[in-house]
């Protein structure tokens, strides 16, 4: 079955990963994984815990070591560049952990991101991001410390937006948020990431949840990709409902 059957492009970057392999200290934890992500689409990343999927996002961010394979982003070849260069070519990164500054301001944080852009343009680009996010506009003077866990996650999207990326990654962002929380944060704050004309990439252990909003899915056990397909398609192999999704079909959604 062909990675991309099924899924149509639309605006925004292209992201190709192939026979990508990578890990620390030598051991390799990925191996040779295909993936892609067509223009303005989002793909999801879903397995058990452990079997590599933040290591392959932080390979792509340049965070880890590639052994063997290459990262194209609209056809530019981006293996191996540092992180800060990742970020350059367009691509806004938001980890599982430390997305925020805690001791800062919302608003503070949202100038943090905007850092590669000229002083004079960092305040207009805030008033775009929270048209984007408009709850944020209230929290604005708080401490991201003092802030609910889904609003710290809204504003680690809207710090990387500041910098209008063409491919967003996401890792994890519904860890530790309660089920109505998550489901939330993905049904609305990361589809608005794609409204906002990027592609999205996200490793997401809510399989149920992430099937709803993706245009395709990658099963990733063991460091590497044991199916893919769209979620419709994912949605009636008997494999993928068994492992994932509980033995029960979409219908029956549990919310994990």
């Amino acid at each position: 079955m062909s990675a991309d059957s099924g899924r149509a492009s639309r605006g925004g970057a292209s992201l190709v990963v192939h026979k990508l392999t990578d890990g620390y200290d030598g051991r390799p934890v990925v191996h040779s994984v295909d993936l892609t992500v067509l223009p303005g689409e989002i793909v999801s990343i879903v397995g058990p815990n452990g079997s590599g999927k933040s290591s392959l996002l932080k390979g792509i961010m340049g965070e880890v070591p590639i052994h063997e394979g290459r990262v194209e982003l609209d056809g530019r070849d981006i293996t191996g560049f540092a992180p800060e260069d990742v970020v350059r070519a367009g691509v806004g990164y938001v980890p599982q952990v430390d997305d925020v500054f805690p001791p800062l301001t919302v608003r503070e944080n949202l100038e943090m991101g905007g850092y590669l852009l000229p002083a004079r343009q960092v305040s207009s680009r805030i008033d775009e991001v929270v048209a984007v996010f408009p709850a944020l506009e209230r929290l604005l003077p708080r401490r991201a410390g003092k802030i609910s866990g889904g609003e710290r996650k809204m504003l680690a999207f809207g710090r990387v937006l500041m910098l209008r990326p063409s491919l967003f990654v996401l890792d994890e962002p519904t860890a530790n948020l309660a089920p109505r929380v998550a489901a939330q944060l993905l049904d609305e704050n990361v589809r608005r990431l794609s409204s906002s004309g990027a592609s999205t990439l996200i490793v997401e252990q809510r399989a149920r949840a992430v099937l709803s909003i993706s245009d395709g899915t990658f099963v990733l056990t063991g460091g590497r990709v044991r199916m893919s397909g769209t979620p419709d398609e994912l949605a009636t192999d008997p494999a993928f409902v068994e492992s994932f999704l509980g033995g029960q079909t979409r219908a029956s959604d549990t919310g994990h």
